[in-house]
């Protein structure tokens, strides 16, 4: 399953393309620098991935992709 969001804001800067995901990284004067690098640890932890993109036009694309689960998986999980 892939899930991607876009957003219409001004994109990702070049240099920090590879710091968003960084615990305390932030661009903001408020901002505490927890979101994304939580957001990531919750999807690796179940064994997924997280990337960006700029979008051509304008924005940034966040995606996001998990491992199928397995349709007696899915009946286990119910039944608990």
């Amino acid at each position: 399953m892939i899930v991607a969001v876009q957003d219409s804001g001004t994109g990702i800067k070049l240099e920090n393309e590879n710091l968003i995901f960084d615990l305390f990284f932030t661009t903001k004067p408020e901002g505490m620098g927890m979101g994304l690098s939580i957001c990531r640890s919750i999807i690796e932890g179940h064994g997924g991935r997280v990337s960006t993109s700029n979008h051509i036009e304008r924005g940034t694309i966040f995606q996001f992709c998990l491992p199928s689960i397995c349709q007696s998986e899915v009946s286990r999980i119910r039944s608990a």
